[in-house]
Parts: structure tokens; sequence; C-alpha cells
């Protein structure tokens, strides 16, 4: 399979690539990214012989469609990956909370949040091709939370890999980022920085698309690539989930093969949704896929009204930190899909100068044929954490905004929804404490400990255990530095 370029071609990139070219060079021309010039087609042929099939099993077979350029080998490895997930049999769990509602847990990896899912396969198959073809990489993230630790943790001693991993200080939980300063790998460099996700984002962007920098890279002989969802390395893993969800509301009797359901994923920088969407369009009977935010609910607005305007707005913090995002990188993927790569140069070029576009009442239509959106603020998400809680379900306020959209988006009230849980409780525990008993704490060990005690559930040992180790990584600077702070460490 060819990946060709979101904003056309500029004379300076070939035509197309493949697989492996794409995930290893994954900014393109005019700052675009890659996308596949042709989705495979499943059919229900495809889900029905993969009713019983392991995780790995269903994940191998939806890859080899795409007919990327890796190994069978290779990709046995990463897949083995899932079998450290907490139940290797069933790494992602399908969980009824009522009778029309269910939670697909993607969070039973070591870093306790979706991430895991495609990192853990995307690095081993990014590191196994950079090892055979002799060549160093420097893979840059940027995390509003969730990237960074799992970026770090599956490239943590790589042979070949260097990582940049970019975070807001203050942007992020306790949890999150004791993840990534307590990592002492000598591979692994992690930044804070003074800003929020969109200027750490934005940053990784800048520097992957610097001439400039990568010809300072390549004087070492370094090439350059990014952990981040604009790689489709990170896409191609994160569709595959969304097959398997709808396979075990099936293998649970909640549905028949061929019903429609409800694919219910928090905003972000939209790559879950983006998954999602690719398997809608290779097949799989999905109603509409629902796009839940917070306060920053800039996607809510271009969903209903057409219109991305980032005019006058900034970040706003809220309890559920992860989709603190404004700029949600993936959207591009979806106008190349539905409007052709000059309507998406069109577009993002005026997003990058004018900071806004509108789309066409057409196009809008378009965009509303499968996707709907809302947003849930900081009170209401809350009141669901406790309202779920008290159905015998505990969640982290990430999944609890999908609980609103799940109650305001659905025209047709009789279909299941499957909401996508992208993290542990335990990550954002304080948020958690407060929703079910009012009380405040400062400190994630607090909460962790009261809500551990008062619950009667224990805290994993991975995320105990990070409050007692050392502070490795202690760099926290302004953004204009990211690039000499970088260099230093490749120096």
């Amino acid at each position: 399979m060819n990946f060709i370029e979101t904003r056309g071609n500029d004379g300076h990139f070939p035509l197309a690539f493949s697989f492996s070219e794409a995930i290893l060079s994954p900014m393109s021309s005019f700052g675009g990214l890659y996308s596949p010039e042709k989705l495979p087609h499943l059919g229900l042929e495809f889900l029905e012989a993969h009713l019983n099939s392991h995780y790995k099993t269903l994940a191998k077979a939806m890859l080899q469609l795409f007919e990327i350029d890796i190994s069978e080998a290779v990709l046995d490895e990463a897949l083995s990956l899932y079998d450290g997930f907490d139940d290797p049999a069933n790494p992602v769990p399908v969980v009824k909370v009522t009778n029309d509602l269910f939670v697909s847990e993607l969070y039973h990896g070591p870093t306790r949040a979706f991430k895991d899912m495609a990192l853990q396969p995307f690095g081993s198959v990014l590191s196994a091709i950079a090892k055979a073809r002799g060549e160093k990489y420097l893979i840059l993230a940027a995390t509003s939370g969730d990237t960074g630790p799992a970026a770090l943790d599956t490239f943590r001693n790589k042979e070949n890999i260097q990582v940049a991993c970019m975070y807001p200080d203050g942007g992020t939980s306790d949890v999150q980022r004791l993840q990534m300063v307590t990592e002492d790998a000598a591979n692994l460099k992690v930044i804070g920085i003074h800003g929020d996700f969109d200027d750490a984002q934005s940053a990784l962007k800048t520097l992957l698309t610097s001439d400039e920098f990568k010809a300072t890279l390549q004087k070492n002989n370094i090439s350059l690539s990014a952990a981040n969802s604009v790689n489709f390395g990170r896409i191609i893993f994160q569709t595959i989930y969304h097959l398997h969800s709808y396979l075990e509301l099936v293998r649970q009797g909640e549905i028949k093969l061929g019903d429609k359901v409800y694919l219910n994923v928090p905003s972000g920088n939209f790559g879950n949704a983006l998954g999602g969407y690719y398997a809608y369009q290779m097949g799989l009977p999905v109603e509409k896929i629902i796009i839940a935010s917070n306060n920053n609910n800039v996607l809510t607005q271009f969903i209903n009204e057409g219109r991305y305007d980032l005019r006058n707005t900034s970040v706003i913090p809220t309890i559920s930190p992860a989709m603190d995002i404004l700029k949600s990188s993936n959207i591009e993927r979806i106008l190349f899909d539905m409007f052709g790569p000059a309507r998406t140069k069109e577009l993002m070029l005026a997003l990058d100068k004018d900071k806004f576009y509108q789309l066409t009442a057409e196009e809008l239509a378009q965009v509303q044929t499968i996707f709907a959106a809302d947003f849930c603020n900081d009170e209401e998400t809350k009141v669901y954490i406790k309202q779920a809680y008290d159905l015998g379900y505990l969640m982290d306020p990430h999944t609890a905004t999908c609980f609103k959209a799940h109650d305001t988006c659905r025209e047709n009230k009789t279909l299941k929804s499957i909401i996508y849980s992208t993290a542990e409780w335990t990550k954002f525990s304080p948020v958690i404490a407060n929703a079910l008993t009012g009380e405040v704490d400062g400190q994630d060990i607090d909460a962790l400990k009261s809500i551990s005690e008062t619950l009667g559930v224990a805290i994993p040992a991975p995320i105990k255990a990070l409050f007692d180790k050392p502070i490795a990584q202690k760099t926290v600077i302004n953004k204009q530095d990211i690039e000499a702070e970088i260099l230093k460490f490749l120096a």
C-alpha cells in the first residue's frame, strides 16, 4: 500500500511513500501528513472470520490487509507486546455499564493509558526498521500527558533510537509527570516547557519540517521521526481496537454481526477518532462517531457549525487535561479523505495563517453524516464520574466526558454505544476523589491512598512505585529554547 500527502506534492518529496518510509519521515509537502492512498475493505466476511480471534490475530490480519512493507517476524514480535498487558488473553476488555453503553478499556498496558495500544507495537516496529537499515533516529514526542510516558516506555534503551519528549509544565497530572521525569535511560530526554500542549506540538511540527534542524542532525548521521499521531504508524494500530470492540459486543450477545453501533471517543488530537473513521470506511457497521470534548470545545464547533476558529482563544485548563488541545492534528486526515489535497491545503494553510477556516454547507453536511459532537464542562464531568460509580463503574474524567455525549448526541436511542476509555482512574485520582467524596487533595498520592482505602480498590504497583523513584529529568525551559536543548542532549 502507498501513502500519499494530505496537502499535495511540492516537488521535493516522492509522490508516494511505503508504510516504512511514511513512519520514518511522517511530515510531507507544505507541512502536511501522510495518509493511505486507498483503504482496504473489510466486509462482514472479515469480521465473521475473526469473531473468535485473539486480539493479536485480528491485528495481524488487519495489518496484512494494508499490505505494509514490514516482515511477518517483525510484526509478530511487535504484537507479542500485548502479552504484557493485564490480561494477555484479552488486552482490551469491553465492559457493560448500562443496557446500551459499553466501555472499551484501552488502558491495561504498562503506562495505564490508551497510547500503549499503539506505541508498544509501533516502537518495536520503528526500532526494528532503524536497526535493519543501520540508521540512527531521533524520535520527537509532544504530550498532553499520555503519549510521553508511552513513548518513553516503548523506546527505553532501544538500539539506534534517541527520544526527546516535550510536555507542558503544570499541564499534566502528578502521575503522568512522574512517569516521564523518573525515566533515567540514557537514550531518553524529557523537556518540560512553559506553555501548553499546542505549544509543544507546534514545536514538534516546526522541528519535523525544519531543513536546518534536519541538516544539523544529518551531520551526526541522525534522522528524524515522531511518536505523535502525526505519524501514521500510530494510527494504523489505533484502528484495530475499534474492530475488536465491535466483535466483543457480538461475542457478548449484545448485538448481531452487521448491527450498527455508535463509537464515542474523547477528542484530544483526534487520532483515536480517526482510527474509528478508518474502521468505518473499511466496512465496520457504525452509525456515527461521537466526539466528546471538554471546555476546549473547538471540535464541537467544527463538527456542529463547520468552523475551526482559534481566533481570540487560548487553552483552558480542565480536569481532563489530555484533551486541553485546540489544534487537533488528525482533523487534517479527515479533510483529506473527504475533500482531497487541494482543499485540505487551502483549509490548513488558512488555519496556520488566519487561525480560522469555514467549511461550505455541503462540506459540513458531509462531515455530519459520520460525526456528532458535544462538550462536557468540569462540573458535569464530576457528576458523570459519580453517576457511573453509583452504577458500579469507576472511570477517569476523560471517559466521563463521553457519558454526556452518549446522552446528547445519539439520534437512534435503540443502538448500542462503545465508549473508549483512554486512561485508568489512577492517573487523575484527585479529580476522582473530589467527584466521589468532595475531598480536595493537592497531591496525587494522597488521593490515591484515600480512594484505595475508601473504595477498597488496589493501586497498581507501577503507579504506586512512581512516588519513590528519584527525579532523573529536571529540565523545564521556554519553548524557544527547545531546539538548543535537544541538540545539547544529542551531543
